[in-house]
Formats: C-alpha cells, sequence, structure tokens
C-alpha cells in the first residue's frame, strides 16, 4: 500500500533524525569525568558544552606574596610633577619646630633618638653621639658646634612633597609634615646634601642594606600625607621593594637598619630619651587633643614614649 505524500515525508525526516543521532553519538561511548557536557533542550535545540575559563585556572595557582609596603606603594596616587613655583623652606615653618609640645625641636629629638654615646644640655640640646649612618653604612661622631658631619634628612623631600601635593596643603599640616619623626632621619651630611629634593626615581642610598626600608619609609610618609608619586618613581620603588616582597610598611620610630653593627661603647640613657614611640599619636599635642595624657614617670607606660624635655618626670602635660 502506499502512503500519503505526507506521510512518506514525516518517515523521511524521522529516519534522518535517527542517522544523525548514531554517528554523532557512538554506541557505548562515555565523557570522562569532570569533562563538559552538552545539553539538549525539550524543543531538540543543543547548547555547547562551556569551556573552562582562564579565570579559573588562574586562581588555582597563589600570587606572589606581597607585604604592606608593596600593597601601599600599589596604592598610591600617579600623577605628573607639578611645578616647584612658590616653593620655599619657610612654606614649611621657620626652622625645626617643638610639634609634639615635648619642649625639644624635632632636630634634637631625632638626634637624641638614634644616637648612642649621647651627651645633652638642658635636657634638649645634643652635644655630641655617635651616628650609626643607614645611607653609607658608616660610623659618625656627632659634635656639636664642630664639623657638620650629621644632617637631619627629610625622607620625603619637602621640594619633593611640594611639586605632589603639599603646595596646596594649610601651614599648619606644612610645618607638621616637615617636623613629623615618620619623615626624619640623622644621616651623613654628605649623602644627604647629594641626594638634595630627589625622589627614588633619582636617588637611592649608596648602602643596598638600607635601600628597602628607605623605600618602605617613604611609601609610608606619602601614604599618611597623601603626597602622589610619578610614574617613574613608583616604577623605581616596587623594583626595589621586588627584593624585599615581605617588607612592612614602617610605623612611626621604626629607625632604618644602617646595615652596620652598633656601637659597643657603654653610653648613658638620658632622661629625655623616649624609649619608643606612641603606636597611636604622632606627638603629644595630639594625644592630648584625643583626651589623653599627662603621664607621668613611673606611674604611667605612656611616659616612656615621649621626650620628657625640662626633665620634670611629666610628659603631654595639657
Amino acid at each position: 500500500m502506499r502512503l500519503p505524500t505526507s506521510a512518506r515525508l514525516l518517515a523521511v525526516v524521522a529516519a534522518s533524525t535517527l542517522a544523525v543521532a548514531a554517528c554523532s553519538t557512538p554506541t557505548g561511548t562515555v565523557s570522562p569525568v569532570g569533562s563538559p557536557v552538552p545539553v539538549t533542550s525539550s524543543a531538540g535545540t543543543t547548547t555547547p558544552a562551556p569551556t573552562p575559563s582562564a579565570t579559573a585556572t588562574a586562581e588555582s595557582s597563589p600570587a606572589p606574596s606581597h607585604g604592606d609596603a608593596y600593597a601601599a606603594a600599589l596604592a598610591l596616587t600617579v600623577k605628573g610633577r607639578a611645578p616647584k613655583t612658590g616653593y620655599s623652606r619657610e612654606e614649611f615653618g621657620d626652622g625645626w619646630q617643638d610639634t609634639d609640645g615635648n619642649g625639644c625641636d624635632a632636630r634634637n629629638d631625632m638626634l637624641a633618638l638614634r644616637l648612642t654615646d649621647l651627651e645633652v644640655q638642658g635636657g634638649c640640646i645634643v652635644l655630641a653621639g655617635t651616628l650609626e649612618d643607614p645611607y653609607t653604612a658608616t660610623t659618625i661622631r656627632f659634635q656639636r658646634g664642630g664639623a657638620s658631619e650629621v644632617d637631619i634628612d627629610h625622607i620625603v623631600a619637602l621640594s619633593d612633597a611640594w611639586q605632589k601635593g603639599a603646595f596646596a596643603w594649610d601651614e599648619d599640616t606644612r610645618v607638621e609634615f616637615a617636623n613629623d619623626p615618620l619623615n626624619l632621619e640623622p644621616v651623613d651630611a654628605g649623602a644627604n646634601r647629594q641626594k638634595g629634593d630627589a625622589d627614588a626615581a633619582s636617588w637611592l642610598p649608596s648602602n643596598i642594606a638600607a635601600r628597602c626600608g628607605y623605600v618602605a619609609r617613604q611609601v609610608a610618609v606619602k601614604t599618611e600625607y597623601a603626597v602622589w608619586v610619578t610614574q617613574a618613581e613608583l616604577d623605581a620603588m616596587l623594583l626595589v621593594l621586588d627584593t624585599c616582597p615581605d617588607e612592612p610598611l614602617p610605623a612611626r620610630g621604626v629607625a632604618l637598619d644602617p646595615g652596620v653593627a652598633p656601637s659597643t661603647t657603654a653610653s648613658p640613657t638620658p632622661t629625655a630619651t623616649a624609649a619608643s614611640s606612641d603606636p597611636r599619636f604622632s606627638s603629644c599635642a595630639k594625644a592630648i587633643d584625643a583626651g589623653y595624657g599627662p603621664y607621668v614617670r613611673g606611674e604611667d607606660e605612656e611616659y616612656g614614649w615621649y621626650r620628657d624635655g625640662d626633665g620634670d618626670g611629666i610628659v603631654c602635660e595639657r
């Protein structure tokens, strides 16, 4: 019996579909474990299996570990250097200031903090001492009134800061920046003058052992005050920090490692020298503003965090 035309067409379509299925999926073939499987909808359309993404593959390999200094460097704002127009040292205050209210200026504070074999006059004025210089890895004898062999370096130079944001600051912020211990370090005078107002792209300490700490301090200062960096400067910073990927972001009061053995000569410890620094505030003035102080010698642990400039046994007096 001859089938109607419509019935014959349906039979041909059904046979073709079975033939295609037989060719594309051999009997007994099993997909490998974990292989993506195509999905066939009720309408007969087939959705291709997803291909594993490159992201998933990359995430299976852990990224290199880096410390806080490296991460903070990457977070700095990158911009071009602004003009030096209007810059002068006086824009950051008239010389060294007593911004922490301890009765001593920042220069003498830093000398007393970093030098050994100290000779101090009146609880403040450092007359002599020995410096293990971080920039040159040499030992320098400081003598007040003698050869000018020790300078207090601004880790981030004032002129550099001016061209990267400080021009827009108010006077109080600039004075604080210029006298902040985080940004200060007693160093060899020749190395300091060689540095001038250079950033990390133009100058690094000759003492290679101090470079990681030096760059990390620059990152800490620029982070604290929102000072930006140029692209060349950031590249130079990361190049150094790549050699010490676990370098932490320095806290206030942390000295640069001079890379030389400290002096073994016994030295008196002046009562005016702080044993450490306050982890919360950079100065007595800030501690007082937050409602802390005064601290009394022998009674308050915090007393040891600040210099007692007048030697009366009390610091951060209101």
